[in-house]
């Protein structure tokens, strides 16, 4: 059953200048490059003498709101064009180019990007000081260009790198986002023209990145109408059992709101004949919203209104716009470029995805780390080199001390009935699983070394697939279709891939033919189609990450109003 909500709100896309995809093309085509003019004089005053005041302004203190990272990113964009202003033209600062950055500016709304913080209150003031005087100084104009490019250098490394990061907000994120791209990346966007549209293309350049933007707006629309009903408390509700009319009215009341059951349902009605207390049936209208609802949150599926459901209901609609805003930060924290061929995990949502020139090639479910003990799945990416075919399972020694050992002691047959044997490894005894059908990594697994020992592969226990919340593993990442991996990252026929697994030789590694890079990620909200999901938050990560992208979530107004000042300040 989908939710009952208008697909209309997706044109908004369009609004927003949505990208189409992370590697399609941008339909319009290349912009046109720009470069910086190159007048004897400025506004009156002599290139060489604006160039000597940017210069020594590069070299004092760095402008309020800029960071150390920041300010070197602004130092090399001067470089690249031998210190030359990059916002003046032959009557002082260019407002085309002006309004271009507060367009640009302006869009990081719809972001989630807070903009107060970079320093356009002091630009605003020094290009209001330009517009108004009939006569500038070196210092004047080299000030207002620096801070235009201050604040450029800020707003882009937050679209290409985020705003916040990942370690001071507890996300154990080992992702690389590649901050040393940031100066080419800079420098090229720079080049483009206009800039508004360029600074468009730094963007994660996702459908899926896209779609929360989409969503964020949605919800800020939700929000602005107020927190939606809290259900009471009470005892597990099965469909069909009875409860207070006042708990299913604020139920059905709960799920209208967010467009899990129809406006024009006469579900949990209030009727004014009986009282709140009455108690009335939990009918199929609202157990199957309630089912719906689960779907949509990684919740076990079973239509009963049980404490985890009830919780998850009273989640507040400005943490669910939060978790929106946090989700798009993480996207913000991933390399632009993930590979022309690159396999994704997806953690909250138990699933696997495996993309080919930037198409979904293969999707599955997956099983991963509990959360508890020291065995989250880490947020991390690395390359895939080789498959082994009916591996052998060296059991890590704290799992062998805590699970295998303590079986043995009580039932010496143990280590045989399980296919397990003792072995000399690296001059150390060790238990390990001999290959077969009964072995824990099942008939083959999928390596790309790592710091953290974590790997992708099979497994004998399918059942466990049937499961709404699969974290049942050690920390590695079962999948359930690995023969269709198999075939993806070798390039062989599927009947290939079977053979192997159950004739082939024990414990053969067959190199792939190009590495595939491998991302395990940690996104809560995500699309299925045009649907929103609010993955299971496993490992407690959005609590503090969405408070500290609370403001921006919100659509906070000093951002609007700082982004209005700088466009108050272009030449009429």
């Amino acid at each position: 059953m989908l939710r009952y909500r208008s697909y209309a709100m997706f044109a908004l896309l369009l609004a927003i200048g949505a990208c189409k995809g992370r590697h399609e093309a941008d339909a319009a085509g290349d912009v046109a490059p720009w470069t910086p003019p190159k007048p004897d004089a400025i506004a009156g005053v002599s290139m060489d003498a604006v160039k000597s005041a940017i210069q020594q302004r590069l070299t004092g203190a760095m402008p309020k709101g800029v960071g150390a990272d920041t300010w070197r990113h602004v130092r090399t964009l001067y470089a690249n064009y031998a210190g030359a202003p990059l916002w003046l033209d032959t009557e002082g600062l260019s407002t085309e180019r002006v309004t271009e950055l507060a367009n640009a500016l302006a869009s990081a709304d719809s972001d989630a990007i807070r903009v107060d913080s970079y320093p356009i209150g002091d630009l605003a003031h020094a290009v209001s000081v330009l517009r108004t005087n009939n006569t500038h100084s070196a210092d004047q104009l080299a000030d207002a260009d620096v801070l235009m490019t201050s604040t450029y250098a800020a707003f882009g490394e937050d679209l290409l790198t985020g705003q916040i990061k990942p370690n001071s907000v507890s996300q154990s994120w080992f992702i690389n986002p590649r901050e040393e791209h940031i100066d080419s990346a800079l420098a090229r966007t720079l080049r483009e023209h206009p800039l508004d549209r360029s600074m468009q293309q730094i963007r994660p350049r996702d459908s899926g990145y896209d779609s929360l933007r989409t969503e964020l707006m949605h919800y800020r629309q939700l929000a602005a109408k107020g927190d939606w009903p809290k259900i009471p408390k009470g005892p597990a509700l099965k469909p069909r059992q009875l409860d207070s009319r006042a708990r299913l009215t604020a139920l059905a009341g709960r799920l209208r709101a967010e467009g899990y059951l129809p406006s024009d349902s006469s579900a949990g009605a209030p009727d004014t004949a009986t009282a709140p207390s009455t108690r009335v049936p939990y009918d199929s209208v609202l157990a199957g919203a309630v089912a719906n609802f689960q779907t949509h949150h990684d919740i076990g599926v079973d239509s009963m209104l049980g404490p985890e459901t009830v919780e998850a209901l009273n989640k507040p609609v400005q943490f669910r716009l939060g978790q929106i805003a946090a989700n798009l930060e993480r996207y913000r924290w991933l390399p632009r470029t993930l590979g022309d061929r690159y396999i994704i995990v997806n953690v909250p949502a138990f699933e696997l995805q495996a993309f080919d020139q930037g198409k979904p090639a293969l999707q599955m479910k997956v099983i991963v780390g509990q959360d508890y003990q020291g065995k989250a799945t880490p947020v991390f990416s690395d390359s895939m080199q080789f498959v082994v075919f009916r591996p052998y399972w060296i059991v890590p020694d704290s799992i062998a001390a805590k699970e295998i050992y303590p079986k043995v002691d009580a039932d010496p047959s143990y280590l045989e009935r399980n296919n397990y044997e003792i072995a000399t490894i690296d001059r150390r005894k060790r238990v390990r699983q001999k290959p077969g059908d009964k072995n824990s990594l099942g008939l083959i697994k999928f390596m790309f070394p790592n710091d953290f020992n974590i790997y992708l592969h099979d497994t004998p226990q399918g059942e466990l697939f049937n499961k709404d919340v699969r974290a049942f593993s050690h920390g590695c990442i079962r999948l359930q279709h690995p023969d269709s991996l198999g075939a993806f990252v070798l390039g062989w026929p599927i009947d290939s891939v079977h053979r192997q697994m159950q004739q082939g030789r024990d414990d053969h590694r067959v190199n792939l033919p190009k590495n595939i890079p491998v991302y395990i990620v940690y996104f809560t909200t995500y699309h299925r189609g045009t649907e929103l999901y609010f993955g299971n938050d496993l490992y407690n990560r959005d609590d503090k990450l969405v408070k500290s992208v609370a403001s921006a979530a919100a659509s906070d107004s000093a951002s609007a109003r700082a982004v209005q000042t700088l466009r108050q300040t272009r030449a009429e």
